[in-house]
């Protein structure tokens, strides 16, 4: 049956065939059951109309069976009526090899059908057990197809975390740092000219003041007094001069 030719070539070497060419197992499996579940709606519908066959011979088995009795029991009534005088009993002889004929053409008749439905239901029977064998196949792959759906999506969720944590060190999180301690180096090193430059735009004046203090260039009066009295003000070294001379 074609049937079984699909059942083995769902584990043919067309499908390893298929796997070296990177295409997707999971999918020509999915296929694969889908085209044995309609080989199987096929083989039901086959069924049915086998069965069916044999019902309708079993029925006409029956009938005929059926027939031959009647026409015993009518021949039986001829040679009855016979005796009693209701009937010719020449003419009741005829008509009762009659009936005893259509009886044995009708029990003819059955023999041949009882070896017909014989075939038959030998048929009903080897196809009966084809569709449970084909049936038990399909769930089990079904079954296993499921499992091997979610096997895959867990390797496959696996495989790509994995995947990110051996490029985590090597080619993500040291490179950033890397860059980002680049980054502040320069920074820094930026701030440090900037503050260079800032001492650079200081003036003469702004060097006295803050020699000075923050009184400012000549300070205050009280200051320049006391300066004066210890000889530290500005003309004391000449005042000093003149008068030792």
């Amino acid at each position: 049956m074609s049937i079984f030719k699909r059942l083995f070539r769902i584990g043919s070497s067309e499908i390893n065939n298929a796997m070296d060419k990177l295409e997707d197992p999971i999918k020509m499996t999915d296929q694969g059951i889908r085209d044995l579940k309609v080989d199987l709606n096929k083989s039901l519908q086959g069924l049915a109309q086998v069965k069916a066959i044999a019902i309708r011979t079993r029925n006409d088995i029956q009938q005929q069976k059926s027939q031959a009795s009647q026409y015993e029991n009518k021949a039986v009534l001829l040679l009855k009526k016979a005796q009693t005088g209701g009937i010719d009993p020449a003419e009741a002889d005829r008509l009762a090899s009659t009936a005893l004929t259509k009886k044995e053409q009708a029990m003819q008749h059955v023999s041949s059908q009882e070896q017909i439905l014989a075939t038959q239901e030998g048929q009903v029977a080897k196809m009966e057990q084809n569709v449970q064998r084909l049936k038990s196949q399909i769930s089990k792959w079904e079954s296993e197809l499921k499992t091997l759906k979610a096997r895959h999506k867990v390797s496959e969720a696996s495989t790509k975390l994995n995947k990110q944590l051996a490029n985590i060190d090597s080619n993500s999180t040291v490179a950033l740092l890397e860059k980002m301690k680049e980054k502040v180096d320069q920074q820094e090193a930026l701030a440090e000219s900037y503050a260079d430059m800032a001492d650079m735009n200081v003036t003469v004046d702004d060097e006295i003041n803050k020699a000075l203090g923050a009184g400012g260039a000549g300070g205050s009066a009280s200051l320049l007094e006391l300066k004066a009295k210890l000889g530290l003000g500005q003309g004391s070294a000449t005042d000093k001069t003149d008068d030792e001379v």
